[in-house]
């Protein structure tokens, strides 16, 4: 059994992420993106809100009040076979039990529509501690930045972005990341965030969109 070697801290942040068990792909289609995103937000609840109970998961989902939110979510991003978040623990165990509700919930919906048995994830989730400013800034465009992986393969992380301007396109189209929501667009999916918890690093949407900009074409 994996034993994990972070120790999670009231106040603290993290970063948290997760594979397909052999790397296969967790989000086959659009609905199971939409799927996930919807439940960042509804495992994100002390009180149980259950995606299955709601007749129009996608769009109610986001009317459910939540009395208490176990985590604080600063960033996050789905990719076809992984997903990032960036998170800060609000009470003891609210990081388990946010990620055990979340990977439960997706696992069991995910097996169920796609007609399969078995885990669906890589072992236990894992996780990062973020002890410093540097690194907790970067955070913000390592994991905004993963989808250039689709549009530039050879060029992120390891080497200069050779082609920003379509990789910012490609980016500006992305719709599974909270990317969007840092440049102001009016989106449901905002509401999974609680940006006040985390530094305020970016002064106002052009500030973000360029500190990301300018991690494209450099990588420290």
């Amino acid at each position: 059994m994996s034993v994990r070697k972070v120790i999670f801290g009231v106040n603290e942040f993290y970063h948290l992420y997760s594979r397909g068990n052999d790397r296969r792909k967790i989000f086959l289609t659009d609905n199971d993106y939409q799927r996930f995103t919807c439940s960042l937000y509804a495992a994100n609840a002390s009180e149980p809100i259950h995606l299955s109970d709601l007749h129009q998961w996608s769009s109610e989902v986001w009317e459910q009040k939540r009395l208490e939110t176990l985590v604080d979510i600063g960033a996050y991003c789905l990719m076809s076979n992984h997903f990032h978040l960036l998170v800060r623990e609000k009470k003891e165990g609210g990081i388990t039990t946010f990620m055990q509700k979340l990977l439960t919930s997706y696992s069991s919906y995910f097996n169920l529509k796609h007609r399969r048995t078995g885990k669906l994830f890589e072992g236990p989730f894992q996780a990062t501690h973020v002890d410093n400013d540097l690194h907790l800034q970067y955070l913000y465009a390592y994991i905004h930045l993963n989808p250039v992986k689709i549009s530039n393969p050879e060029g992120w992380p390891d080497k200069i972005v050779q082609n920003v301007a379509a990789a910012k396109v490609f980016l500006d189209s992305y719709a599974y990341s909270s990317y969007h929501d840092y440049l102001g667009r009016p989106r449901q999916e905002k509401a999974i965030l609680n940006p006040k918890a985390f530094p305020d690093y970016f002064t106002n949407d052009i500030d973000f969109k360029e500190f990301v900009a300018d991690w494209m074409k450099y990588n420290e």
